[in-house]
């Protein structure tokens, strides 16, 4: 993979000989075989979305090619053949034999029949382990590279403002250093492997109102600036080469439209150089649900102006009404020849304008290798957070009720953008392609299990209900397996367009949990989620809660391990618990009247807050200190020491957190700027040692530009986002500085053991 440079010979050289048909082919996709793949786009069937006429479609050539693999249940090995004969066909068809880029979803592994389906990035932000997501991100591109697809359509970076939106799942968490450290961690692996990262959603798309997608934005720009962008600049920075555009408006412009987002911002200020790609026919949704274009023409212009450089997923706009337009000369062939640009930049970066690329597949393609499914076991065991506990692990030998609509179910613990969910649901002739264990059959191999599922996520009956009890009843101890049904567009109860209009559990499923605690018996609740619900009505009454946030094929597995004691519990919530739903939305980075007062009846504290999470074994907190003074140019080392007391390893994630008593304009109580995830050994001692820039307080002031202000600030170091083990009060010292896109978004740390 060659490194980004100015445009080569190679890309000038066919720029001065491409005609106008040519070059705009370039800007084109194509789905083959849309027809077959069901409602996996938004207003898929309202797009008038047909069958490709391939040679017809390509005799231009073509810019990229949809989904091969994740429209369908596609054998891999026939999968990868047929993109090579695709690409040959391309390569044939076109004066100077370009290559289309392959795309793909990989947001919980590649979108594809057989491939290992990882867990959900909730997950990921639970880990609060770059290193380890990393290594996903890399996995996930090297078995992209081995099928021919060129480029990946994640991370997710959308900084969650309402829990009640369907694509909570999809996202990191709530806290956009968290967000912007685990996603730069994903895009870097994903392009060690030469596939292009795509950053989603750009920008302002989790800020809807009420939660509904697609809904409005009215936010103001501080929340752009200093929530929502961060997570974008540091995945840029961590080299990913592609952006696309959010579907939703702010203050009445689509982002598809912005030009002072995709081309002032994100050219011009960011200093991006890769290629901007349409969500899914979002150029023309401007014509038919925002209504700021009368014509497919006029929506093209105004997204090729905004700096849209390539049409997704298939040709409407970006094709004949392009043309037209540009013969009209309403549309500059100077915007056509910028953005071809970039697209040639692109593939010659990839090797595809080479004299000798070849699309065929080197080998045998595996997409579910043991090391694949190995790091989403990993991955999995890291993520789930033990919320409350006065019972496990559970005992040698119990005699177990497992209860639930979630308890025997293959799809539990996967993400709507995960194949069986995405696309297999439509084809339910086709097995489910990767081993995938339930609860149930996790737990029968170490514990006697009676299962009842008492009722679907959806629906059921009282008999179902007292089935459910008396299974209870018999047990020693219950493990009630409830949570969500994924899907898309209103087919499940989380994932994209499944927004909720509340935050209880669905269906009867908060009926069941009430049923089966009314027996007595003690009962350990997992929840298999895509976002936080209420059981703040429950939560005193349980033994133990655990979360696992959409965690995989071998999710089930993973908790099976931590119930049994094998594996400490060791993740931390990437967002908060509601208390009641009257407090939402509310996230952690509120300010201080965001908080409960004193002049409202409505208290938005969570039950569970960011950052929460317990172990079996935990971790002494010894001390914590920093030097008084801290430059506003320069850096402050903070040092965190730790103690194992436990005859096994411990696990802890040592958060920092900023809190800024006066400032030019009103700001959260408090925000993450550092943390670590450290494992002890036992009877070890540890100390992280942090690197703090001065450029970690910036906020955006009353001139819009981001400031260091001198003054007194507290480095507030602890467990979670409440639970503090020190505050340490320290001046920032020197003149108010403005900081842009180079400056530090990330703290250094070294995490020591000591004698």
């Amino acid at each position: 993979m060659r490194p980004a440079v100015e445009p080569p010979d190679r890309v000038r050289d066919l720029l001065a000989r491409m005609t106008v048909e040519e070059k705009v082919a370039q800007l084109q996709s194509i789905w083959v075989g849309v027809d077959e793949g069901g409602g996996v786009a938004p207003h898929q069937h309202d797009m008038a979305v047909e069958p490709v006429d391939f040679d017809a479609s390509i005799k231009h050539g073509i810019g990229q090619l949809t989904r091969a693999f994740g429209t369908r249940p596609v054998e891999p090995n026939l999968g990868a053949r047929a993109v090579a004969r695709s690409q040959r066909q391309i390569m044939e068809a076109n004066r100077f034999g370009i290559p289309a880029m392959v795309h793909e979803e990989c947001l919980t592994g590649l979108t594809a029949w057989q491939a290992t389906i990882f867990p959900s990035p909730l997950c990921w932000g639970a880990t609060f382990d770059p290193v380890l997501v990393e290594h996903m991100g890399a996995a996930i591109g090297q078995t992209m590279r081995t099928a021919g697809v060129h480029q990946g359509l994640a991370p997710v970076l959308d900084v969650v403002r309402d829990l009640r939106w369907g694509r909570v799942e999809e996202t990191i968490g709530e806290d956009p250093f968290l967000v912007g450290l685990i996603g730069g961690a994903y895009v870097r692996g994903l392009e060690s492997a030469g596939v292009v990262a795509t950053l989603k959603h750009f920008a302002g798309y989790s800020s809807s109102r009420a939660g509904r997608n697609f809904g409005p934005v009215s936010i103001g720009p501080r929340e752009l600036a200093d929530v929502l962008l961060p997570p974008f600049e540091a995945a840029l920075k961590d080299g990913a080469r592609s952006v696309m555009n959010a579907y939703t408006d702010n203050d009445g412009v689509p982002a598809a439209a912005d030009e002072s987002l995709l081309t002032q911002r994100l050219r011009d200020e960011y200093g991006f150089d890769g290629t901007v790609v349409a969500d899914y026919f979002a150029i023309s949704f401007l014509q038919t649900l925002h209504g700021i274009a009368q014509t497919a023409a006029d929506a093209a212009g105004l997204a090729l102006r905004a700096g849209i450089d390539v049409e997704l997923p298939t040709v409407n706009c970006y094709g004949e009404p392009l043309l037209a337009a540009i013969d009209a000369g309403t549309v500059d062939i100077g915007l056509i020849d910028r953005a071809v640009s970039r697209v040639l930049t692109q593939k010659w970066q990839l090797g595809l304008l080479d004299d000798d690329y070849s699309p065929e597949p080197d080998g045998p393609v595996d997409l579910d290798p043991a090391a694949s499914r190995a790091l989403a076991l990993d991955l999995a065991r890291q993520s789930i957070v033990l919320l409350q506990n006065d019972i496990l692990p559970l005992s040698p030998g119990a005699r177990l009720a497992v209860i639930g609509p979630r308890a025997d179910e293959r799809h539990a613990v996967m993400g709507c953008y995960s194949f069986p969910v995405h696309v297999g649901v439509h084809h339910p002739d086709v097995p489910l392609g990767v081993s995938a264990p339930t609860v149930v059959e996790a737990l029968s191999n170490d514990y006697t299990v009676t299962y009842a599922q008492g009722c679907p996520v959806l629906g059921g009956d009282d008999a179902g209900i007292a089935e459910a009890v008396a299974a209870a009843e018999d047990a020693d101890c219950c493990v009630v397996v409830l949570g969500d049904r994924t899907g898309m567009f209103g087919a499940g109860t989380s994932g994209e367009g499944c927004d909720v209009a509340d935050l209880r559990l669905p269906g009867r499923q908060e009926e069941l949990l009430e049923a089966v605690l009314g027996t007595g018996k003690p009962v350990v609740l997992v929840l298999l989620v895509g976002r936080p619900y209420e059981i703040s009505r429950q939560a005193d009454r349980l033994a133990a809660i655990l979360c696992g946030f959409l965690p995989g094929e071998e999710g089930s597995t993973a908790l099976a391990d931590v119930l049994s004691g094998r594996v400490d519990p060791s993740g931390r919530l990437p967002v908060s618990f509601p208390r009641t739903g009257a407090g939402h939305p509310s996230t952690y980075l509120a300010p201080s009247l965001g908080r409960r007062t004193d002049v409202s009846s409505v208290d938005p504290t969570p039950l569970f807050p960011f950052g929460h999470g317990l172990g079996y074994t935990p971790v002494t907190w010894l001390d914590a200190d920093c030097s008084p003074s801290w430059p506003t140019d320069g850096v402050c080392r903070l040092s965190v020491t730790l103690r194992n007391d436990h005859d096994r390893p411990a696990t802890e994630v040592v958060q920092v957190y900023l809190h800024d008593p006066v400032a030019e304009v009103v700001r959260p109580v408090q925000q993450l700027i550092a943390c670590s995830r450290v494992t002890l050994p036992p009877g070890g001692t540890t100390r992280v040692d942090f690197d703090l820039h001065a450029d970690l307080t910036c906020y955006t002031g009353l001139s819009g530009r981001r400031q260091v202000d001198p003054g007194t600030v507290e480095l507030r170091i602890g467990r979670s986002s409440v639970d503090m083990v020190s505050t340490l009060s320290l001046e920032l010292t020197g003149p108010r500085r403005y900081v842009g896109f180079d400056r530090v978004l990330r703290p250094t740390q070294v995490a020591m053991p000591i004698a």
